[in-house]
């Protein structure tokens, strides 16, 4: 969860914060408890195309590479859970053979 901060609070703190950021932390900025603003790592590896949506749809930033990610997971179950995906698709392929 992004933590949220204070105008007043963020003003006096304003170096520490920043450091927390720079970190890859995103912080929440309020002004009377209504959010204004929000501050994300700078990312200059990613494409500012890909930031705007991002920003626009309060999106995080992939850290890693996909493919490594999909890689480390599990395998599914087999047979595979009603309702996947996979179980669709390997019905289908039952009905086609």
């Amino acid at each position: 969860m992004t933590e949220k901060v204070g105008v007043r609070e963020l003003r006096q703190n304003l170096s520490r914060y920043l450091e927390r950021v720079k970190e890859g932390e995103s912080l929440v900025v309020t002004e009377r408890g209504r959010e204004v603003a929000r501050l994300v790592p700078s990312r200059e590896d990613v494409s500012p195309v890909y930031l705007k949506l991002a920003e626009k749809y309060g999106a995080t930033i992939p850290e890693g590479d996909l493919i490594e990610a999909i890689d480390s997971l599990p395998p599914l179950p087999e047979p595979f859970p009603a309702g996947t995906t996979d179980a669709f698709i390997e019905e289908d392929r039952r009905w086609r053979f």
